[in-house]
């Protein structure tokens, strides 16, 4: 770390990222010398011991500080009390112990407080009232003692409230109820007791609420009005009496945990109680009935001739609708054998209509067409198989031509990796996603390839629509032997593909016949043809809706299976939640974010709390046009003189390029009842397009 004083001379620097390395050491006093135009200070995931020096408030201009994860002891300074515009303080997972620094409190503009994992002791002071602006609170994970302060829920911005883990007393504060932004609140693992307010009603944006291992008692109450709730854990309590009805009306909820209380009397049967895997109810004795999975005793009836009267009757009409059924499919087995016997002994076989459709392609003709698969020929490679380039005028087969007529003599090959698992998996899903659907923003299956390699081993390919472009990927990102420069993509050109891909997302959402989810909506997989149209591609983890709803709860496919990308999976998947469309919004959120920022959801400065979508958010709506792609603004000025530059060309680029990011963050949100419809991100993306075409025939 004693490199870092080599960086006092750097009068200009603005941040300051040595995150995800190896460095040890302590900070350097000398740290605290650095440029005071620094607003961002990141050092997590590394291997920092001793203190944070004294003299931290010189920085006096610190917006983010993240230092999590490393082996940090000792106090925190006052000093960072005196960081009055610090909006993001993360010092999470390291060792610091002593008093909870009240001084946070003189810290007025933070949103982001992050000091779980830590060995810190005392109350939590009621100076964090002042912090009127903080949405998320993690203090989890600690040596906390005494009440949570009445004062902590006056701060009406807090969206994430994180105690768990501590040694807190004392009942939930009635004025929890004045939280109505609170999305997650997490109390769990404390020493906390008496009965659960009602006023929790009132947090209308609550999803996820961890009440367990503490010795709440009495009636669990009623919460009807939280009806985005997706997980709820209250185990391990005193709770009593029956399990509320409301909690099977609850359309969202995939999680709910009652085990080790004391509940009593008849287990719901609707709701997400059908889901006998996604509830525990062990542990409470007198509890019983529920779905057959839970293993419960049988519920006492009140009139059991009745009941027995009930179950004769309804054996009875069972046995007879089991006799008529029988005899249809007897009588059904008779006339099919009849049939057939007077027709032709041989008859043809049926074809599949998707097979009459395509040219029938050999492992040889693929094997010429990319020169044995050659080096010279691959254009890509991706999690199942690498993707070549073929020219079909080398196979020399005159069966071929009216293919060629119709998609050219240039294709692109993909090779599935067959001994890589799920590639089988992939390649069907794959085909079926893309047999029925035409589109021009996606990217067109011409034919496929089952057969076997000149090895005698399985081969599968599909042969699909040379982009001659490349993926998007590389326009944003070059790498050090690409020609594409990101420099040389137009606002235009980025608002075209942005545009083509939410008309794709469209389609595939709500006008197939059963929804398509993609499930892997990131730049690699955006083609861009001669044109730079963009053709969405890769559908090898695309999952089918069972219904034509795009809700959550009305889809059956579970994400366990879903893989996706690091930095593009909506967070619901990474939480065990349902397979939806508003996971390839989310996905399409953080796309237009990269687009039009140049970074990649994965860079190093998104670390602990602080995400592209977030660091988008911050930004909106004066400081829109610093986190813009600067080589974005270098090709929209290039030509224009001072004077246009600085009025009426920057004023309504800038209108456009808060417009689009501001699309961006309401499609990433974490909510996903908050996120923007797909249909309406469509008409936003090509209104904002539309004016800026508009400003350039004006001028």
């Amino acid at each position: 770390m004693s490199s870092l004083s080599y960086l006092t001379n750097c009068s200009f620097l603005q941040i300051l990222s040595v995150a995800k390395n190896r460095l040890t050491g302590a900070l350097p006093r000398s740290i605290t010398n650095l440029s005071t135009n620094l607003e961002g200070l990141y050092l997590s995931e590394n291997q920092i011991t001793g203190s944070i020096p004294t003299g931290i408030g010189n920085l006096f201009n610190l917006i983010y500080s993240g230092m999590p994860s490393n082996l940090m002891t000792g106090m925190i300074p006052e000093g960072i009390g005196m960081l009055s515009k610090l909006q993001v303080l993360d010092l999470s997972v390291n060792k610091f112990s002593k008093e909870f620094p009240s001084f946070i409190g003189n810290n007025t503009q933070l949103f982001v407080l992050s000091l779980a994992e830590n060995n810190l002791e005392g109350s939590i002071p009621s100076t964090l009232e002042n912090c009127q602006r903080l949405s998320q609170l993690y203090l989890g994970f600690n040596n906390l003692v005494g009440c949570i302060p009445k004062q902590i829920f006056s701060i009406t911005a807090l969206h994430v409230l994180n105690l768990e883990a501590n040694s807190l007393v004392g009942s939930l504060p009635m004025e929890v109820g004045n939280l109505n932004g609170l999305g997650i609140l997490s109390v769990s693992n404390n020493k906390l007791s008496g009965e659960i307010p009602k006023s929790l009603d009132n947090c209308l944006g609550l999803e996820n609420l961890f009440l367990n291992g503490n010795f709440f008692q009495g009636t669990f109450p009623r919460l009807s009005s939280l009806k985005g709730m997706l997980q709820m854990d209250i185990s391990r309590n005193n709770f009593s009496g029956r399990i509320p009805e409301y909690i099977e009306t609850l359309p969202y909820l995939q999680y709910l945990n009652l085990s080790y209380n004391d509940f009593e009397g008849q287990v719901p049967q609707e709701g997400i109680f059908k889901n006998a895997s996604a509830i525990s109810v062990i542990g409470n004795r007198k509890l019983c009935g529920g779905s057959p999975a839970l293993l419960l005793p049988t519920c006492p009836s009140q009139d059991s001739k009745k009941q027995r009267r009930r179950f004769s009757t309804g054996r009875m009409i069972a046995l007879i609708i089991g006799s008529v059924l029988c005899l249809i499919l007897l009588l059904s087995i008779v006339f099919y054998c009849v049939r057939k016997s007077k027709k032709h002994p041989h008859p043809h076989p049926v074809t599949d209509p998707l097979e009459e459709q395509l040219l029938k392609i050999s492992y040889g003709d693929l094997c010429k067409a990319t020169d044995g698969f050659s080096s010279a020929n691959l254009i890509g490679v991706g999690s199942y198989g690498s993707v070549y380039k073929g020219s079909l005028d080398l196979i020399g087969k005159t069966i071929y031509k009216g293919f060629l007529d119709r998609i050219g003599n240039i294709v692109a090959v993909k090779v599935l990796n067959l001994q890589r698992g799920g590639a089988s998996k992939s390649f069907i899903a794959e085909c079926k996603a893309l047999r029925n659907v035409r589109h021009r923003n996606l990217l067109k299956i011409h034919t496929i390839c089952s057969s076997i390699d000149s090895k005698g081993d399985d081969f599968k390919a599909l042969v699909l629509d040379y982009m001659a472009n490349g993926n998007l990927e590389q326009w944003l990102h070059p790498g050090s032997g690409e020609q594409h420069q990101s420099k040389n993509l137009s606002l235009i050109q980025r608002l075209n593909i942005a545009v083509d891909v939410a008309f794709a997302l469209n389609y595939l959402h709500n006008s197939c016949e059963k929804p398509i989810v993609h499930c892997d909506l990131k730049p690699s997989n955006i083609l861009l043809n001669d044109d730079m149209n963009a053709h969405v591609g890769d559908f090898g983890l695309a999952r089918f809706l069972s219904e034509g709803i795009s809700s959550c709860s009305q889809n059956h496919t579970s994400s366990r299976s879903i893989k996706g990308t690091i930095g593009y999976v909506a967070p619901e998947y990474g939480m065990g939640g349902e397979v939806s469309t508003f996971g390839d919004i989310y996905s399409y959120g953080i796309l237009l974010l990269e687009i039009f920022t140049g970074k990649k959801p994965t860079d190093e400065i998104f670390n602990g709390s602080l995400s592209l979508h977030q660091f988008a958010k911050l930004a909106l709506p004066e400081r829109a046009m610093e986190i813009v792609d600067q080589s974005l603004l270098l090709v929209e000025f290039e030509g224009l003189n001072e004077s246009q530059t600085h009025t009426n060309a920057r004023g309504r680029l800038e209108m456009c390029l808060v417009s689009i990011i501001n699309v961006g963050v309401a499609c990433s949100r974490i909510s996903i009842k908050d996120r923007m419809e797909i249909g309406d991100a469509m008409v936003e993306m090509q209104g904002i397009r539309d004016l800026y075409l508009g400003v350039g025939r004006n001028n």
